[in-house]
C-alpha cells in the first residue's frame, strides 16, 4: 500500500493569497484601461485590497503556538475581509455620502472609525510602529490640540469632523496619495513585476558586468550600473537591494570589498533608483500631483542630478579600488554586452515606448498603462507565438496581436482585445505558452505584494494631511522657519535637511515626503526656492534617510547579503554617497542644476562645478586620486571642493585654482613617489 501524499494546510493558504493577489492587480488593471469607476470609488476600494492582502500575508499570532497561529489566520481574514468589504460602502452608497458629506449617520461611524483602525493596524504589520506612532502623534493633535499651550494650539473639532475628513473626504486616507497609489504607482510597479519576470534582471547584469566587470574595481561598478538600470524600470530602493544585491555583494566581497563596503555600495546604487528616471520612484508621482505640474517636468528636473548621484558612486568605487589596489573580472569570465543585448533586445521596447509616450506629453497613467501592454504582448506574446505550431498560424497570431496594439491606442479597447487574446491563445499552448501564462501570473501577484507596502503608507499619510489641512498647524511651523530663513536661507535648508533625515530614521520615503513637502517645502518656495527644487530638495533627504544611520533601511536590507551589520554598512552608505548631501544645496543656489531656468551655458557650467566638486569630495573621502592621499591633502580636496558649492563671489573662480593647484601638487607627488630611490 502506497501512501497518498496530503496537501500542506498551508498551501491552500498560498493559493488564495495568490488569488486575491491576481484579482487585486486585474482590478487595477481594468481601472486604469477604463476608469469605469468615480474617482473616491476607485481609492475606496484600492485600499480594501490592500487592507485584505496585508492582514491574510501578515495575519496576527504567527510567533504563537500552532493553535494560536491557526486561530491568526482566520482573524486576519476576517480583519482582511472586513476592511475590503466596508470599503464597498463607498461604492454603495456613493450618491448618499455625496448628498449628506460632512453630516455622518450611525452606520457612517461604524464604517469610518473602523477603516480607519485598520488602516492603522495593517501599517503597523507592513512597516513597522514608526509611521503609526508618527501619525497617532498628528491624530491626537486633532483631537486634543486645542488643549495645548501658546501658537501651537487649534480652535477645536469635533470627532465627526475628523471622521469625516479621515474617513470620507479626499483628504483623509482618500487623498492625493491613495489616488496616486491607486492609479501611477501600482501600474508602474507591476510595469517593474513584468518585466522583472521577463528576465530584465539578467539582462542588466550581464550588460553591465561586460562593459565594466574588467576594469578596476569591475565588481562594484557592475553594482552601480545595474542597480541604475533596475532603477529605471522599479524604482525601489529596498526592491534593488534584495534583487541585484543577490548577485553584485557576493561579487564585490570575492574580488577583495570589505563587506561592508560591498554592501554600502549596492545600498547608495539601489536608493538612487528612486530618482532615476524615466519611471523613479513613487515620490515623483505624487509630487506631480502635488505641485501640479506634468510628470515629464518632475523627469527632467531630476535627470542631471541623477546622472551626478550614480557617477558619484562609480567614482568613490573607482577610488576605492585603487587605494586597496583592486582588479575586476578576467576578461574572458565576462560576458559580451552586445550579445546580451542581441538577444533580448525586445525586453527594452517597452522601457523605450514608456520614455517615447512620457516625453510626448501623454499622462503618467496612459503611458503605464502602453508600457504594460506592450510588455504582455512584445514579451510574453513572443513566448506564446514561438509555441505556435506552424508558419501560417504565428503569422496570423502576430497579426492578431497588432490589431491589438492598434485598437489600445487608437480606441482605449486594446486591453480587452490584447487579454482575450492572449488568454486563447495560452490555453490551447501547452509548452512555451504554458511558461508564458505562469510568468504572466506571477507578475501579477509579484506586482500586488510590492505595491503594498507603498500603498499603506499612502493611505495612512493621509492621516497627517488631513489633520494639518484642518487645523492649519503647517502655516504656524512655516512661519518660524521663515523666520530663521529671512536671516540664513542656508540654516533653513539645514533644518529642513534635518527634518528629512529625523522623520527617515522610522518612516519609509514616501510619509517622509509627503510630511517635510508640507511643512518645509512652502517655506522653502516663499523664500525663493523655485517650486521644483524646493520638492526635490525635499525627496532627496527622505532617501539620504533610508542611507543614514542608524536605521538605515536600505542598509539592514544588504545586511544579511553582506553578512554585515546594518550600521557599519550604513556607515560606509554615508561615505560613498557624499553627493546626494551636497547636490541638493548646490540646485538651490543654481537652479540650472535641475534645468530650473538660466539656459544651457549655466547648466553646463554648474555641471562642470559639480563633477569637479564631487571628483574632490570623493578623494577626499577615500584617500586616494592618483595615489594615496595624506589628511593634509584630504582636508585641501574638501575645502577646494566647498568653495564650489558656496555660491558666494568669486568662490567659483577660487575653487577653480584650488583644484588646479591641488591637483598639480598631487600629480608631481604621485610621480615622487613613484621614482625609485636612487634612480
Amino acid at each position: 500500500m502506497t501512501d497518498t501524499p496530503t496537501a500542506s494546510p498551508t498551501s491552500g493558504l498560498r493559493g488564495a493569497i495568490f488569488a486575491v493577489a491576481i484579482a487585486f492587480s486585474c482590478y487595477q488593471i481594468w481601472m486604469a484601461a477604463f476608469h469605469p469607476l468615480s474617482s473616491q470609488v476607485i481609492r475606496a476600494i484600492h485600499v480594501g485590497f490592500v487592507l485584505l492582502m496585508i492582514f491574510i500575508i501578515h495575519p496576527p499570532l504567527q510567533r504563537a503556538g500552532a493553535g494560536a497561529a491557526r486561530f491568526g489566520r482566520v482573524l486576519g481574514w476576517a480583519l482582511g475581509l472586513t476592511g475590503f468589504v466596508f470599503s464597498l460602502y463607498h461604492w454603495v452608497f456613493e450618491a448618499d455620502l455625496t448628498a449628506r458629506a460632512g453630516e455622518l449617520v450611525p452606520l457612517d461611524w461604524v464604517i469610518g472609525v473602523t477603516l480607519v483602525a485598520l488602516v492603522f493596524e495593517a501599517a503597523r504589520r507592513a512597516m513597522g510602529w514608526g509611521l503609526p506612532l508618527i501619525c497617532g502623534i498628528f491624530l491626537l493633535y486633532g483631537l486634543f490640540g486645542q488643549y495645548l499651550p501658546g501658537m501651537l494650539a487649534h480652535r477645536g473639532f469635533g470627532l465627526d469632523q475628523i471622521v469625516s475628513t479621515l474617513a470620507f473626504g479626499t483628504e483623509g486616507i482618500y487623498g492625493t496619495p491613495t489616488y496616486v497609489s491607486a492609479t501611477y504607482i501600482f501600474l508602474f510597479i507591476l510595469f517593474g513585476a513584468f518585466l522583472e519576470q521577463a528576465g530584465m534582471i539578467n539582462l542588466f547584469n550581464d550588460f553591465a558586468l561586460g562593459t565594466v566587470g574588467h576594469t578596476r574595481g569591475g565588481p562594484a561598478k557592475v553594482s552601480v550600473i545595474s542597480s541604475a538600470l533596475m532603477g529605471t524600470i522599479n524604482g525601489s530602493g529596498v526592491a534593488n537591494v534584495v534583487t541585484t544585491g543577490q548577485f553584485t555583494i557576493p561579487l564585490m566581497k570575492r574580488f577583495g570589498y570589505s563587506p561592508a563596503f560591498a554592501g554600502g555600495v549596492e545600498a547608495t546604487a539601489s536608493m538612487g533608483g528612486q530618482i532615476m528616471p524615466p519611471v523613479m520612484g513613487a515620490v515623483a508621482f505624487i509630487m506631480a500631483e502635488t505641485i501640479n505640474v506634468p510628470y515629464v517636468d518632475i523627469v527632467q528636473a531630476a535627470l542631471i542630478p541623477a546622472i551626478l548621484y550614480f557617477f558619484t558612486a562609480f567614482w568613490m568605487v573607482h577610488l576605492e579600488a585603487g587605494r586597496k589596489g583592486l582588479l575586476g573580472l578576467p576578461k574572458d569570465e565576462c560576458p559580451d554586452p552586445w550579445v546580451a543585448v542581441r538577444q533580448r533586445w525586445y525586453l527594452l521596447l517597452p522601457l523605450a515606448g514608456l520614455v517615447a509616450l512620457l516625453f510626448s506629453g501623454y499622462t503618467p497613467m496612459f503611458s503605464g498603462t502602453v508600457g504594460l501592454a506592450l510588455t504582455v504582448v512584445l514579451i510574453f506574446g513572443a513566448a506564446v507565438a514561438s509555441g505556435v505550431q506552424g508558419t501560417a498560424l504565428r503569422a496570423l497570431f502576430w497579426v492578431l496581436l497588432g490589431f491589438a496594439c492598434a485598437g489600445f491606442f487608437y480606441f482605449g479597447v486594446g486591453t480587452f482585445i490584447v487579454v482575450t487574446l492572449l488568454l486563447v491563445a495560452l490555453t490551447y499552448i501547452r509548452h512555451t505558452g504554458g511558461d508564458a501564462r505562469r510568468l504572466a501570473l506571477a507578475a501579477l501577484a509579484d506586482g500586488a505584494r510590492h505595491a503594498l507596502p507603498v500603498a499603506i503608507a499612502c493611505a495612512l499619510v493621509g492621516v497627517i494631511i488631513g489633520i494639518i489641512n484642518l487645523t492649519g498647524v503647517a502655516a504656524e511651523l512655516g512661519g518660524r522657519i521663515i523666520l530663521v530663513g529671512e536671516k540664513s536661507l542656508f540654516l533653513a535648508l539645514v533644518l529642513t535637511m534635518l527634518t528629512c533625515l529625523v522623520l527617515g530614521m522610522g518612516i519609509p520615503t514616501i510619509p517622509n515626503y509627503i510630511i517635510t513637502s508640507s511643512l518645509a517645502a512652502p517655506v522653502l518656495l516663499q523664500l525663493g526656492v523655485p517650486l521644483i527644487v524646493s520638492h526635490m530638495f525635499v525627496f532627496y533627504f527622505g532617501i539620504m534617510a533610508d542611507l543614514t544611520p542608524p536605521v538605515a533601511l536600505a542598509a539592514f536590507a544588504a545586511a544579511p547579503i553582506a553578512r554585515e551589520s546594518g550600521l557599519k554598512i550604513g556607515l560606509q552608505a554615508v561615505r560613498i554617497a557624499v553627493a546626494g548631501f551636497v547636490v541638493p544645496y548646490m540646485a538651490v543656489y543654481s537652479p540650472a542644476l535641475m534645468l530650473q531656468g538660466g539656459g544651457w551655458l549655466a547648466t553646463a557650467w554648474v555641471v562642470f562645478k559639480a563633477l569637479v566638486a564631487v571628483a574632490m569630495w570623493g578623494a577626499g573621502a577615500i584617500g586616494f586620486l592618483l595615489g594615496p592621499l595624506n589628511w593634509l591633502e584630504r582636508c585641501i580636496a574638501v575645502a577646494a571642493a566647498s568653495l564650489l558649492v558656496v555660491a558666494l563671489p568669486l568662490t567659483d573662480e577660487v575653487g577653480i585654482v584650488a583644484v588646479g593647484l591641488f591637483l598639480l601638487w598631487h600629480v608631481q607627488r604621485t610621480r615622487r613617489r613613484a621614482v625609485p630611490a636612487g634612480a
